[in-house]
Parts: C-alpha cells; sequence; structure tokens
C-alpha cells in the first residue's frame, strides 16, 4: 500500500452510498462477558450514555456479548437518549453455533428485539464454525436482507479463503470484515486480509486496537504523543484510521477515554510517522 494512500478521509468511511464513522463503540463486557452481570448495569449504561452523549453514533455488540444483555443495555440506553433510529449505525452478530438456516433468522429476530429496533444496519457471522454450511447460512442472511430486518451484511475474523466465500455467497455486497488489528497485531495484514478488503471494497473493522500492546516500551508511539500533546492510544487508532477502508471500535467505560478514542478519527498522521510506526 503507497504510504500517501494511507492518508484517507476522517471520521467517516464512504462505501457503498454509505457513510460509516471511522470510530465506533465495541460493548463486549458491557452488562457482563458471557453471562448477564446485573451488578454492573449502572456502570455499563453510564458509559453507553456517554457514548451517545459525545457523539458516538456507530455501536457493535452481538448475541453473545453477556448473553444478549449488551443488546438490551444499549436499547435502553438509546431510547433513552430519544435519538432518532436513523441516526445510529448498529451491527451486532450471529454466534457461531447459530449458523444454520432457522437458527439465524431466530438470532437475528431475538437480537431485535433485545435492541427494540425494526432493523439492524449491520449483521455479522461473528465466528466461522468447523463444518459449517455457509450455503444455508446465507440463505437465510439473505432473507434477512430481502425482509428488510437487516441492512447490509458483513463476517467476522474471517480467514481469505473464507472470506471469499461469503462474498460469493452474499446477495449484496459485503461491507465488512471484522478482525483483531493494531499495530501490535498484524495477523490480518500477513495473511492478506487486508489488501483484498482494500482492492475489493470491504471495510476491515479493526477490534482491539489498542489490546495487546505494551505501550510503555513502544518508544516511538510515546515519543510521537508527547511531541503532539496526545494519549499514545490515541496516536495508535490514528494509526488505524488513516488507512484506507479500515475503521476500529474501541471501548471504554471512562467518558475521558471515550472522548480521547472520538479524537483519534479526526488526527492526521505525516507520512514521516506513519513509516516510524509501521
Amino acid at each position: 500500500m503507497r504510504l500517501d494512500a494511507i492518508i484517507a478521509s476522517m471520521q467517516t468511511e464512504t462505501i457503498h452510498n454509505l457513510q460509516i464513522p471511522k470510530i465506533g463503540f465495541g460493548t463486549w463486557t458491557v452488562g457482563g462477558r458471557e453471562t448477564p452481570d446485573p451488578a454492573t448495569d449502572a456502570q455499563s449504561l453510564a458509559a453507553l450514555r456517554s457514548a451517545l452523549e459525545l457523539g458516538y453514533r456507530h455501536f457493535d455488540t452481538a448475541e453473545v456479548y453477556a448473553a444478549g444483555h449488551a443488546e438490551e443495555l444499549l436499547g435502553q440506553a438509546v431510547r433513552e437518549m430519544g435519538l432518532a433510529r436513523e441516526k445510529l449505525f448498529i451491527t451486532s452478530k450471529v454466534s457461531p453455533e447459530h449458523l444454520r438456516y432457522a437458527d439465524v433468522l431466530y438470532s437475528c429476530e431475538h437480537s431485535l428485539r433485545r435492541l427494540g429496533v425494526d432493523y439492524l444496519d449491520l449483521y455479522l457471522i461473528h465466528w466461522p464454525m468447523q463444518g459449517m454450511q455457509l450455503e444455508d447460512t446465507f440463505r437465510a442472511l439473505n432473507l434477512l436482507l430481502r425482509e428488510g430486518r437487516v441492512r447490509h451484511l458483513g463476517v467476522s475474523n474471517f480467514n481469505l479463503e473464507l472470506l471469499k466465500q461469503a462474498q460469493a455467497l452474499s446477495a449484496m455486497p459485503l461491507l465488512t470484515n471484522q478482525v483483531p488489528y493494531s499495530l501490535a497485531d498484524r495477523t490480518y495484514v500477513e495473511n492478506g486480509v487486508l489488501a483484498y478488503c482494500q482492492q475489493n471494497d470491504i471495510l476491515l473493522t479493526a477490534y482491539s486496537p489498542v489490546k495487546r500492546m505494551d505501550i510503555a516500551s513502544h518508544t516511538v508511539l510515546q515519543e510521537m504523543a508527547r511531541a503532539r500533546a496526545l494519549t499514545p492510544q490515541q496516536v495508535a487508532m490514528a494509526w488505524l484510521t488513516q488507512q484506507p477502508r479500515v475503521i476500529t471500535i474501541p471501548k471504554s467505560t471512562n467518558p475521558q477515554h471515550q472522548a480521547e478514542n472520538l479524537r483519534a478519527g479526526d488526527l492526521r498522521l505525516s507520512v514521516a510517522e506513519i513509516e516510524q510506526l509501521a
């Protein structure tokens, strides 16, 4: 990828006549982890309200997050804020154990109910599963598209071979492949997925954009952040969002960190800075 091509439009990514915020809000651990944890509801709702007040409009969730409770809390926070549905971009995901035709339809219907919405902007296969029948899965996903319960389709954690299979089966262009991607994790660069997405108008949604990074020992990142009066996390996320067809979904319960994450989408790194980081 040419370094001058890395400098992309900030804030939103325009694809298939759709504008998607470069920085979204992830909801893993909202309301619990694998199971609901009602003791954390107040903190989770406060984090969601804060994100909405700061201007986050792209929210990523899944039926497996707190066994659906994350979707419930997100729906509650949105209703309390009184935002019009069309102002939000909401993504949810179907779990790998629910990829049979009837199970996909059931999962989507229950995600919609928990969120309290009539449609999902984006619906993803959360993880590939050994022995899955993608033809059967996409038969259901394409029905959801036709019925208007889902506006766009995508996948998550798919390697290049599976991504191409999904692309061929989808009734409309796949919108994204959501994968781990950060300065510390270049797996989906090395396996060819990022380049393929950029060449085929598919977003790469980077989750865990700063996770597993040893920021304290990353000298270049630290120096760059100090020189710009930014946090290292902001610089790391700016490195992601300046790449064509890359967006990211950090999560924080801290309003200050939420605001810093959101501002990272507006930052511009120079070609020299990108070279240093890369």
